[in-house]
């Protein structure tokens, strides 16, 4: 295939924000803050945009934990990004803020609260503890007791009643600590921290359809798992998880790390949490789980198998998947939920169907371990990331590998398609359609990508039957020969048998190797492991970036559950 690079390559900036103390920031002064950007990176050499097919992206706003904030146990967790927005509080929650109330002055009442929890202002001065006094809790709505890995400020919650209970944010894990930070404000520092003291949480999920509240899952290295509500920790001005319930409490069903947690999509009241040994767990949300919970001994620890807990009624978790031997590394279902991917320390992407709960497909790396992996928006395709320094892209309709994107120098360890970006040469036919995805790597690069069905997926699928399409070199493709029998994991195919895409962009955008990456409707998220998080403003925002507000756009989540998972 003919190698595409527009050579949109940039150097890194590691700028800093300037803090604003008063969240009712002005236009003038988001131009001062974006100045003080621009100075601090030009004093390095550093850039603050890269440049696109499209136009330029510019360097908006950074988010990070407090300046004097020393993450404890740091090096057993690398931060993960998830995005959460919430909608308008509903009416039963309490007085719904008059129709004139601005969102600027709700900005300021999170910041007084910020400043009050020693979480925000960036003055320098060191923030205050986040250890709780006793570190216990107290039991909610039957479920378990939230236990000493959550720390307490005491018996009583005390309120914020002028938070106006909707906004985006951004949620991310540094050492022993869940931060908070508000999307939409120009603050680089967090407007709420969550402190475990027992154990580090390693991964989240957001579920924007949640019913009851309790939208937010957290993991832990513990193994423990709680799920609380996003907004309800927000208007508490504690530092402890309230309201929160209490999943495998102490390790009591499964011992080993948490990996990954995702919520299953059409389904508002269950979820999956994935493990370091190889186990994936079905929950329901908000049952209690009284009955003990065991399921039988696994006797192929080689072989995917399936187990359910006697009384599903009264039995939480509900079931269990084994995977594979060795960590999970990162789950994802299909926008509709019908399927489920895995990828794992193992090398291998397993994709299942998840309601009839079979083995599709999967395939081995080309070397290495997987470490991430996420569906397109049509469920067609499949990116996974991982020690090969490539971005593999898979085809359920081939169930094969269909390309190799060339660019990282070292893991990719975040990829995601960009559902927002349209290209200027698509139609509506399906053999022109052009896919733009990013990812990211230990390399500290933001790489962006354009799959173009007409060059690389339909002239394959043209061959005569039987056939193999020909490549420069004149051989033919045993990877093309066959369609794949349902159920099977395919061997890693030869690297002469894949197409490659180059990046069209190709940036390096932190100091520290990258964990995550976002998309949304006016920006570009990109974290680092260290828990420093950057909003890149895409071409077509610029002349919306004097409003603090249109940085996401009301749409932006729409029905998108996202999370996020760790690294091994």
């Amino acid at each position: 295939m003919k190698m595409i690079n527009n050579g949109y390559n940039s150097s890194f900036n590691s700028n800093s924000v300037g803090l604003m103390s008063n969240a009712a920031a002005t236009t003038a002064s988001l131009s001062s803050s974006a100045s003080t950007t621009n100075a601090n990176s030009q004093s390095q050499g550093l850039k603050t945009y890269f440049k696109t097919p499209e136009g330029r992206y510019k360097l908006y706003y950074e988010k990070t934990h407090p300046p004097g904030f020393l993450p404890f146990s740091h090096g057993k967790s690398f931060s993960q990004v998830t995005l959460a927005q919430l909608k308008d509080k509903p009416a039963q929650a309490g007085p719904t803020p008059s129709s004139n109330s601005s969102t600027s002055a709700s900005s300021g009442v999170r910041y007084a609260a910020a400043k009050f929890l020693g979480v925000g202002g960036g003055n320098g001065v060191r923030a205050i503890g986040f250890a709780g006094n006793n570190g216990t809790g107290k039991a909610v709505n039957g479920a378990s007791r939230s236990g000493s890995l959550v720390g307490s400020n005491g018996s009583h919650s005390i309120l914020n009643p002028n938070y106006d209970g909707k906004g985006t944010y951004l949620i991310f894990n540094v050492g022993d600590t869940i931060f908070i930070g508000d999307l939409n404000s120009p603050d680089k520092d967090p407007i709420k921290s969550l402190h475990f003291s027992n154990s580090n949480p390693i991964c989240h999920a957001f579920d924007p359809e949640a019913k009851d509240g309790h939208d937010l899952l957290i993991g832990l290295n513990s193994g423990d798992v709680y799920s609380v509500s996003l907004r309800q920790q927000l208007q508490d001005v504690g530092k402890k998880l309230v309201g929160a319930q209490h999943y495998n409490k102490e390790g009591s069903v499964n011992n080993s790390r948490c990996t990954s947690v995702a919520w299953i999509p059409e389904s508002d009241a269950a979820f999956v949490v994935a493990h370091a040994d190889g186990n994936l767990y079905v929950y329901e949300k908000g049952k209690d789980g009284t009955v003990d919970t065991s399921f039988p001994v696994i006797k192929d620890q080689t072989q995917f198998s399936v187990a359910h807990a006697r009384s599903s009624k009264q039995s939480n978790p509900i079931a269990r998947w084994h995977i594979c031997q060795g960590p999970i590394n990162n789950v994802a279902f299909s926008c509709d939920g019908i399927y489920l991917a895995t990828v794992g320390r193992d090398g291998y992407l397993r994709v299942f169907d998840y309601l009839k709960e079979q083995l599709i497909c999967g395939g081995k790396s080309y070397y290495g371990a997987l470490l991430c992996c996420t569906w397109s928006g049509d469920g067609k395709y499949i990116l996974t990331g991982g020690e090969d320094d490539l971005v593999t892209v898979w085809s359920m309709e081939d169930r094969k590998v269909v390309a190799w994107g060339e660019g990282h120098n070292s893991w990719v360890s975040g990829v995601a398609f960009d559902s927002y970006w349209s290209s200027p040469t698509s139609d509506d036919t399906e053999e022109n359609v052009v896919y733009r995805f990013g990812s990211v790597g230990q390399d500290t690069q933001l790489l962006l990508w354009d799959l173009s069905m007409d060059e690389i997926v339909v002239p394959l699928r043209r061959c005569p039957p039987g056939g193999s399409p020909t490549f420069s070199t004149g051989s033919q493709s045993a990877h093309w020969d066959s369609i794949t029998p349902l159920g099977t994991l395919q061997p890693a195919p030869s690297m002469r048998d894949v197409p490659k895409l180059s990046p069209v962009v190709a940036h390096r955008v932190h100091t520290e190797p990258l964990s995550g990456l976002i998309f949304t409707q006016e920006s570009i998220l990109t974290a680092c492991r260290e828990g420093h998080v950057k909003i890149w403003m895409r071409p077509s925002s610029e002349t919306q970036s004097s409003n603090p507000e249109s940085l996401v756009g009301s749409s932006t989540l729409a029905s998108t559950r996202v999370g996020s998972s760790t690294l091994k």
